[in-house]
């Protein structure tokens, strides 16, 4: 962790999550080699750094490195921008040109964004890999070079590879040592790090004092889904740095720099109509819940009706009790529960009688009293139900919000309007 806590440090690496440390531990293990690695991730949440990272701590570091965008190179020059051409080998070739791999000889080669190298390219990036062998454009000569080759992409690959845009065997060949850098909404503990870190930065660059966040947009920040990850935060910082005349910063006023911070990423809506998807979950959560602790309670009845011997009247519009036991639970045969008797031995014994209904209630009657009877109704409001739900996630998390959202399966932003809607 001391080794890890150092390098974070040099590189600017600054988060704690589970995800992060994982993948730079991965990183400090193979430089030391020259295995090729592949580094995927969203766009934006620092691929390059973890390549520089891979250079800085191998044996090469004191030769060349250099980062390339596969990306931004045309089709049509990328194979003498990587390999070299010789003195007419096309037009405008008018003399000989050494490429990427030779001239970064003994070092590393970063190549960004590896999934849009075109086919012929990654042919002859294939060879390399496997023989330190190329060739210049327009020349017949066979080069030798010594280049370790990290790649990164924020695609696919296997789905490249199935569409017939990406090789197979290179696919294979890069992925010697996979690297999965974590996005921005994989390790939301450390959003507000991140803000706060850029907040100074840029308070120290424009000569003021760093913007804070109240407890309300810190929440719209932590629940934004940041496609643009590490990058998007930053930019979003600066501009609220810049434009801000206040330094204490409102839910409302990040909304009005920041207007995309409400959007979240929702299931699809169906015939235009919406529905929130927060409350539902909380319901049929309720509801899951209901029903077992119902089928708990089917069973241990008809236990005790059994192991007691009760009366059981044919009434009208009702069954005999029927002694199997409900399939959706099973108790042990041994149960023999001490039930004290209540009743005089003169009196009657209470009368259990099921509905026809195989999910029906079960009631329980003296067998003197006229058979019918009354149903007391349950308090079936949804807003009773949603209240009930949330107070028993917060005393079971003792009030922590993020447990008892987490618990409840919605985000903390919607647990907080709750409570305030509640008024809980």
């Amino acid at each position: 962790m001391a080794n890890l806590l150092s390098i974070k440090q040099r590189f600017g690496i600054i988060g704690v999550s589970q995800a992060l440390d994982q993948a730079l531990g991965t990183a400090v293990r193979v430089a030391n080699t020259d295995l090729t690695v592949l580094i995927t991730g969203e766009s934006g949440v620092g691929k390059e750094v973890f390549s520089k990272i891979i250079h800085s701590l191998s044996s090469r570091k004191h030769n060349n490195f250099i980062a390339i965008n596969c990306g931004a190179i045309p089709e049509g020059t990328i194979n003498s921008e990587l390999f070299g051409h010789e003195k007419g080998a096309f037009t405008g070739a008018n003399s000989e040109r050494k490429g990427y791999f030779e001239t970064v000889d003994g070092g590393t080669i970063f190549l960004d964004e590896i999934g849009e190298m075109p086919l012929d390219t990654q042919a002859y990036l294939l060879r390399i890999l496997e023989s330190g062998e190329f060739m210049r454009v327009g020349s017949s000569k066979v080069n030798k070079t010594d280049v370790r080759v990290v790649a990164a992409t924020n695609v696919d690959l296997v789905d490249r590879v199935k569409k017939g845009k990406f090789r197979e065997d290179l696919y294979y060949r890069l992925n010697t040592v996979p690297i999965k850098v974590p996005a921005l909404k994989e390790r939301r503990e450390d959003i507000p790090v991140l803000f706060r870190k850029f907040a100074v930065d840029f308070a120290e660059k424009y000569r003021t004092s760093p913007i804070n966040l109240d407890e309300k947009a810190n929440l719209l920040l932590v629940n934004y889904p940041w496609p643009g990850n590490i990058r998007e935060l930053k930019n979003m910082t600066e501009q609220i740095s810049v434009l801000s005349e206040e330094r204490e910063i409102t839910a409302e006023m990040l909304i009005d720099y920041f207007p995309n911070i409400m959007k979240r990423n929702l299931p699809a809506i169906q015939n235009g109509q919406g529905e929130d998807f927060a409350e539902r979950e909380i319901l049929f959560k309720f509801l899951i819940d209901m029903k077992n602790d119902l089928n708990d309670l089917k069973s241990l009845v008809f236990e005790l009706i059994k192991s007691n011997n009760l009366n059981m009247p044919d009434l009208k519009g009702l069954r005999p009790f029927n002694m199997q036991r409900p399939p959706e639970r099973s108790f042990d045969s041994s149960f023999e529960p001490n039930i004290p008797s209540y009743y005089p031995e003169d009196s009657s014994m209470p009368s259990v009688v099921v509905p026809n209904n195989e999910d029906g209630p079960i009631i329980i009657t003296d067998g003197n009293q006229d058979t019918s009877y009354n149903i007391v109704e349950e308090n079936l409001s949804l807003e009773d139900m949603e209240r009930d739900m949330i107070s028993k996630a917060l005393k079971k998390y003792k009030g922590r919000r993020k447990e008892a959202a987490k618990e409840l399966g919605i985000s903390e932003r919607t647990l907080y309007r709750k409570i305030n809607h509640y008024k809980i």
